[in-house]
């Protein structure tokens, strides 16, 4: 019989060093993308037992690692690995910056979408490279990429380099196989290499597929590489370690290269441990989360519906991210969060996403149901405070 998993302990974060809970008072944070749930049982014995071996040398990714890696990705979505195609970082940020000086020179254009995570355009302009970005629009309750203005803009700022967020962060897309192609077909057009960001990929919710962009990338592959981890699948973001994915041997050896050079290839031996354990034994463990996550995502979207019906909810594909449009009850984005921050309840401002989250904010719904329920009573009270619409 399966293992239960209790998603509704709530487990006191407060005083651990804990960005999430880092607050001195008692303010329910809903916002930076890590669950509040306690980590899978056969990762924590994994912990056990690399303390209780005493031991804590260099230590490098073992054949039993690249094969667990290699099977969680083609079970699961079809995408063929062999080991050479697999390289280890410390984190899919830092890929994203490598990643400037595998495709790019200083000054050259990079384009991403707006709104997008954060890191997306910090490390483009931290970089030195030109930043452009292309809206996504809106139909129908979701984000769309706007095939038209994306070839616009790669070929009036002659574009290198496309930074791809799929599953999508904040919006929650998984993008489907017909849009991943018609992207590929414009960036091939314009010899633009593709940086698909998947680190959301495991949390894709019932009635979506997600598609990772290597397995359509046949004969373009020397321009693809894709970045994933299991840190936010399995909910251990601070145990640092992430893979960068490409199947060309003349860009895998130069993306080898340039991390010889900044020294951004070994993991630590716990991250190399706990990533095998993950992906060879974590799976049920998934499946009740995220069956955790899909309740929890339905109970929001009822509450916000009943209480706060001018939200704008956009239901995600994929993640624990819920993306609100505030904007029938705020006009200045400062006053919506310190609205909500007044109220002792932390979401992610939408404004920093780019233009694209003016008055929208991100909600973290990956938490026991009943500290769901407290931060959205605070949602609906702070919102109350303004005395009905802007």
């Amino acid at each position: 019989m399966p293992v239960l998993h209790n998603f509704d302990e709530i487990i006191d974060r407060r005083g651990t060093g804990s960005l999430k809970w880092h607050y001195s008072d008692d303010t329910i944070p809903l916002w930076v993308a890590d669950m509040d749930f306690k980590a899978a049982k056969p990762i924590l014995n994994t912990i056990e037992r690399v303390v209780q071996h005493g031991v804590l040398g260099y230590t490098k990714p073992t054949e039993a690692l690249y094969q667990a890696i290699v099977d969680w990705h083609s079970s699961r979505y079809g995408l063929l690995l062999t080991k050479s195609d697999i390289l280890f970082s410390p984190g899919v940020v830092p890929s994203l910056a490598l990643m400037m000086n595998i495709f790019t020179e200083v000054g050259e254009a990079v384009l991403v979408n707006d709104p997008i995570y954060t890191p997306f355009m910090a490390k483009v302009e931290q970089n030195d490279r030109t930043l452009v970005t292309s809206a996504l629009k809106e139909s129908d309750g979701k984000y769309q990429l706007d095939l038209v203005d994306i070839e616009a803009k790669i070929v009036e700022h002659n574009v290198k380099l496309y930074l791809l967020c799929n599953p999508h962060n904040p919006g929650g897309r998984v993008w489907t196989a017909d849009e991943l192609k018609a992207l590929l077909s414009i960036c091939k057009k314009h010899e633009v290499a593709i940086v698909s960001d998947e680190i959301h990929q495991d949390l894709t919710l019932n009635g979506h597929t997600f598609i990772p962009f290597l397995t359509l990338a046949t004969g373009y592959e020397h321009n693809v590489v894709s970045l994933t981890s299991m840190t936010k699948t399995f909910n251990i973001a601070g145990i640092k370690g992430s893979m960068i994915f490409a199947k060309d041997e003349a860009l895998l050896k130069k993306i080898s290269q340039q991390q010889q050079l900044n020294d951004e290839y070994e993991l630590n031996l716990f991250a190399y441990e706990v990533m095998r354990s993950a992906y060879e034994q974590g799976g049920e463990w998934l499946e009740q989360a995220l069956d955790y996550i899909e309740t929890n995502i339905d109970l929001t979207v009822d509450f916000l519906a009943k209480h706060l019906p001018d939200i704008k909810v956009m239901r995600p594909e994929a993640s624990y991210l819920i993306w609100l449009d505030c904007s029938a009850y705020f006009e200045d984005d400062q006053v919506l969060y310190d609205t909500l921050r007044a109220a002792k309840v932390e979401l992610s401002a939408g404004i920093k996403y780019g233009a694209g989250g003016h008055l929208k904010m991100r909600l973290n719904v990956a938490c026991p149901k009943a500290l769901l329920i407290a931060g959205l009573d605070r949602i609906h009270t702070a919102f109350n405070s303004m005395n009905g619409h802007k």
